[in-house]
C-alpha cells in the first residue's frame, strides 16, 4: 500500500514554487510555451524549407556578427 500524505504532482508543485518563485513562474510558463511553439512549427515545416530555419537560426543566435574568440 502507498500511504502519503501529498501526492507528488502538489509536491513538485511546491518544489518548483520555492524554486523559482511566485513572481518568475508566469515568464518561465510564457518561454516555455513559446519553445513548444517553435518546436511545433519547426516539425511541421516543410522539407524544403528546413535549410532556410537553420540559416536564420544561426545569425539570430550569432550575437557577435561571426566573430569567435
Amino acid at each position: 500500500m502507498r500511504y502519503s500524505i501529498l501526492p507528488l504532482p502538489s509536491i513538485l508543485l511546491l518544489l518548483v514554487i520555492v524554486l523559482f518563485g511566485a513572481k518568475r513562474l508566469p515568464d518561465a510558463a510564457r518561454s516555455v510555451g513559446r519553445s513548444i511553439r517553435i518546436f511545433k512549427s519547426e516539425l511541421d515545416a516543410p522539407a524544403g524549407n528546413k535549410d532556410a530555419s537553420a540559416a536564420k537560426s544561426q545569425t539570430v543566435g550569432d550575437a557577435d556578427g561571426g566573430e569567435s574568440k
